[in-house]
């Protein structure tokens, strides 16, 4: 366990004097990102701009962090106040007015973010989001993807051929001695993914430097309050393999060769660094904040004595490197710059209209092609969903060496020597049972018990072109990583224009009907998550098409919620033989598992079987010919086939396993009622569960969750019609 610490608020300060140069060249950075604040604050008052947040304060700590870097060969996962950090990268100033401006020219985003969200795959800059701390999990993700590259080099390589693989449009850059970069304010330590970010840093000992860029205030609230005793420092220093300092964020010199330090640190090998700036905040927290109303006047003036601007200016005069014309005319030419490059931006073409659609979801692999769509080549008996499920993960771990499996408990044994004395895990429903044996534990292992840090990881490695396929053990527990799905993954392409990705697949058992799952374990919610742009759904019924739609989900571009109903797994119902190692399924492609005339019923899931044994009885007692259509796919669904079958028996009922009210079932019923009401001879129908949780006791779970005698009924009163 190797651990380093700076314990000095002048960490660095020790090292040979900065050059002449580049002391010049940093003042010239951080006068530049002050200047573009400032011209943004007056575009945003003459509203020619909408939003403004600064980094005025932070610039000797941006500065000094790029100039300790390597564009284009570390990585850079920042957050909003980095402008002075992207600068010293190599970002312009007509690159962030265009993005302050919204122009469709925004490199950034095409105008969908706000300004500073920067973004570069030339310069390795992760778009960002405007969630606090977040991208902490994304860095960690981004520099273990950097070690597996460097570990297994071969794996880089895009196949050859026409096939449908993800790989095709990934290009992958690595070297053995990167580092990451990832920043947050104070402010933001108080959020979990911190810590678990550290976490899985210092086990790890991956080469990432975490930033804390101090200003004292997160928004209004002191940093006192956030944290326990008022220094993140003193929390963190028993994490080992860190390198820790602490740093005047305001003083160039001192930040430089803190940082140079820190990254040389990484760059060794020996682990993670972190880094505690202490800098100010001149300006309030963004414009749409006025810190006059929670900031005395005498402590604003003296943090404006502690400006790192002004503290630099008056060395160089001081030690004269720059006169006081030199440095007058350094700052016309910066001001020209600027001035210059505002004028470009509000010139600049707005998006066209027609563009908000783009990059939802990948352009380059649609996974809802019928060209997708193979014959099963069916070998030996018939096998259960969970052994179809396992199978097809094996085939893909063959075939695709960028495939990582991971996710609490899926391993066979994390200490990987017990393997030769245990029959191993696998996972508790056993469907990874033997991957890590084959594979190893670069490929499949075992993730600490946080659902966003699986998430989170998996942004970041996917992000460099390796395809997670991790496991949440649980729905019940998914909601943890819930802010990672809805702000971070789905939205990674869009918010980028296009220029980043992060096709995931997570793998998730979900629902009930397990006599005794309760309220932790019998969770749906699927609803929820089709309420998602930028996210696929697959809900299989049965062993086959999860074997096949597993596959698209792997090898496509886009992130995927792939959830297993935990009572199919080994049922009886649904069991097929081993389709062979390419079967694949496209998604949004519905199934007619059953033929009818009187009327339609649509469903998914665990109510796959239950409604059949509903038609079987409605024929047999009734004479009711009921057609049933498994969806499969619920973003995208099948609206062609719903509506073919609705054309054909004029009667539909939905069912679900998740509640009635607000549940996926109300989106379909509205639409048949939108689109085909003149061809309904009686109203839509559903069949779902009672707006309540899932009850322990059997007697009240069968109550809770619809039934075949439920479906039955409701078959029974739409014929009546």
């Amino acid at each position: 366990m190797a651990t380093s610490v700076s314990n000095s608020i002048d960490a660095g300060k020790k090292k040979p004097s900065v050059s002449r140069e580049k002391l010049i060249e940093f003042y010239r950075l951080m006068y530049l990102s002050r200047t573009i604040d400032d011209r943004e604050i007056m575009l945003k008052r003459q509203q020619k701009i909408f939003f403004q947040i600064s980094s005025a304060g932070h610039e000797a700590i941006g500065v000094a962090a790029g100039l300790s870097m390597r564009p284009g060969y570390d990585w850079f996962v920042p957050y909003y106040r980095d402008r002075a950090l992207c600068l010293a990268n190599g970002l312009t100033a007509d690159e962030m007015l265009l993005q302050s401006v919204g122009a469709s020219d925004d490199p950034f985003s095409g105008g969908r973010q706000m300004p500073t969200h920067w973004s570069s795959p030339k310069l390795h800059i992760i778009s960002t989001s405007s969630s606090t701390t977040t991208q902490l999990l994304h860095s960690v993700g981004c520099a273990e993807a950097g070690r597996y590259f460097s570990r297994h080099p071969e794996t880089a390589a895009i196949p050859e051929g026409n096939s449908f693989d993800y790989r095709r449009f990934k290009d992958v850059s690595f070297h053995g001695d990167e580092v990451v970069f990832t920043s947050v304010g104070e402010g933001s330590t108080s959020q979990g993914e911190f810590w678990e970010a550290l976490n899985t840093a210092s086990n790890k000992k991956l080469p990432v430097l975490f930033c804390i860029e101090d200003n004292g205030y997160a928004i209004s609230t002191p940093v006192e309050i956030n944290t326990p005793g008022g220094n993140i420092s003193n929390l963190v220093r028993n994490f080992p393999n860190f390198h820790f300092a602490e740093v005047d964020g305001t003083d160039a010199e001192a930040s430089l060769n803190c940082f140079e330090e820190a990254v040389a640190y990484c760059r060794a090998g020996h682990g993670p660094a972190f880094v505690h700036a202490h800098c100010v905040r001149p300006y309030s927290h963004s414009l749409s904040d006025d810190e006059k109303l929670y900031r005395p006047v005498a402590e604003r003036e003296a943090e404006a004595m502690r400006d790192p601007i002004q503290k630099l200016q008056m060395r160089l005069l001081r030690e004269g490197i720059l006169t006081a014309e030199e440095i007058t005319a350094l700052e016309h030419k910066v001001h020209a710059e600027v001035e210059a490059a505002s004028e470009r931006a509000l010139a600049a073409a707005l998006p066209e209209i027609s563009s908000i659609l783009k990059h939802v979801y990948s352009e380059d692999l649609n996974p809802t092609s019928e060209s997708l769509q193979s014959e099963p080549q069916s070998t030996g008996h018939a096998r259960t969903m969970a052994d179809l499920i396992n199978l097809c993960l094996r085939d893909e771990l063959r075939r695709d060496p960028r495939i990582l499996i991971y996710g609490e408990d899926v391993a066979d044994a994390s200490r990987e020597e017990t393997l030769k004395e245990i029959k191993g895990k696998g996972g508790v429903f056993k469907l990874t049972a033997g991957l890590q044996r084959e594979f190893g534990k670069d490929r499949v292992f075992n993730s600490p018990l946080a659902e966003a840090n699986i998430v989170g990881r998996a942004v970041g490695y996917a992000v460099r072109g390796i395809k997670p396929v991790v496991e949440i053990q649980f729905f019940d527990y998914i909601w943890p990583a819930m802010h990672q799905i809805r702000n971070e993954l789905s939205l990674m392409r869009w918010r980028s224009n296009g220029t980043w990705d992060a096709p995931v697949v997570i793998r998730v058992p979900i629902g009930g009907y397990l006599t005794g799952g309760s309220i932790y374990h019998s969770q749906s919610g699927e609803s929820i998550f089709t309420h998602i742009p930028g996210l696929r759904i697959i809900f299989p019924s049965n062993a086959l098409d999860a074997n096949g739609l597993l596959r698209t989900a792997i090898r496509s571009a886009d992130p995927v919620l792939f959830l297993e109903h935990k009572r199919l797994y080994r049922e009886t119902y649904g069991r097929a033989p081993y389709p062979g190692p390419d079967y694949m399924i496209p998604f949004g492609k519905a199934k007619i598992v059953r033929e009818g005339n009187d009327m339609t019923l649509v469903t998914y899931g665990a109510l796959v079987p239950r409604a059949l044994q509903a038609a079987q009885r409605a024929e047999r007692e009734h004479g009711i010919d009921v057609e049933i259509i498994d969806l499969r796919s619920l973003s995208p669904y099948d609206w062609e086939a719903i509506a073919t079958s609705v054309r054909k028996t004029s009667r539909v009922i939905i069912a679900h396993e998740d509640m009635l009210s607000w549940g996926y079932g109300a989106e379909i019923a509205a639409r048949i009622s939108d689109e085909l009401f003149e061809d309904l001879d009686a109203p839509v129908k559903r069949v779902a569960a009672m707006d309540t949780f899932v009850a322990y006791q059997p007697i009240l779970e069968d109550v809770i969750l619809p039934q075949p005698e439920t479906i039955l009924q409701a078959m029974v009163e739409l014929k009546r019609y």
